[in-house]
């Protein structure tokens, strides 16, 4: 792992706030070195007789992944340069661009520390699964429960990594009635892709029970998924594999992640990490 203290940024620095929220400090979850981090940084080092002085070198690398080596149970779920070339050639496009993909979208990571697969909790989506189930959201919906169940996107419900599932669960509890269990996970994007659950039968497979049992084995199956999901799914006229293959970012961005992706630079990211791959 490299080294880096406040002021830094990186996927290092996820990786960071992931062991410390192991070692049960409740730090937000971000690619950014702040002064939240820095300070249980910080407190981690003098607890762990380590020289206090903010900075994650090797010593302190090594004494936080000892102190999370129970959660860290899935470094058999990767997926291999193999993988990757394998894929690239399946769907005839390059491997720089099915790096730069996965390393945007997934931050080259399918799995949380205790090896289960990372999800985002959408309730907006809930509310329209629910319908769509012919349950009325708004008859079930309770003050308690307004973090999991809303009419209009939020981004504030947002709680990242393990926080995710205690929010999926917390929406399996809303009601007793068929069919509420089904919407709430149809209602979480899974896996190094994040592939919306409620595509489940789109993209081939029997339930949605078949589709979540399949992203907690590998992330192997988190790129079958998505493989799947380029060849099925249209944007302007063309499948999102075709935009991938002749690089028309803005195009798959709009396809993949819908009108947001500007804000997101998400168009720009993809072109930055392909140019970084193909060179």
């Amino acid at each position: 792992m490299k080294t880096i203290r406040f002021g830094s940024r990186g996927e290092d620095v996820h990786f960071l706030q992931q062991l410390l929220r192991g070692s049960g400090y409740n730090v937000q979850l971000s690619n950014y070195f702040g002064k939240e981090l820095d300070s249980a940084v910080r407190n981690f080092q003098l607890k762990n007789s380590l020289v206090v002085d903010g900075i994650v070198g090797a010593k302190t690398w090594s004494k936080l992944i000892a102190a999370n080596k129970e959660f860290l149970q899935y470094n058999d779920k990767f997926l291999s340069e193999k993988d990757l070339i394998d894929f690239s050639s399946q769907y005839s496009l390059e491997l720089a661009v099915v790096k730069a993909v996965n390393e945007v979208e997934s931050s080259g990571k399918g799995f949380l520390l205790d090896g289960r697969p990372k999800i985002l909790f959408e309730g907006h989506v809930f509310w329209r699964e629910l319908k769509k189930r012919g349950i009325d959201p708004k008859s079930i919906l309770k003050e308690e429960f307004k973090d999991v169940l809303y009419e209009r996107w939020e981004r504030k419900y947002y709680k990242g990594g393990i926080g995710e599932y205690d929010r999926l669960e917390k929406a399996t509890r809303i009601s007793n009635l068929p069919g509420v269990k089904e919407a709430a996970y149809c209602s979480a994007s899974w896996g190094a892709f994040q592939i919306m659950g409620y595509h489940n039968k789109m993209l081939g497979y029997k339930s949605i029970e078949e589709f979540v049992e399949k992203m907690k084995i590998h992330e192997r199956n988190h790129l079958d998924a998505f493989g799947r999901f380029i060849s099925t799914v249209s944007s302007n006229g063309k499948k999102l594999v075709d935009w991938l293959r002749i690089k028309k970012w803005d195009r798959f961005a709009y396809g993949y992640n819908g009108s947001g992706y500007e804000q997101n630079m998400y168009d720009r990211k993809l072109k930055t990490a392909f140019e970084k791959y193909s060179s």
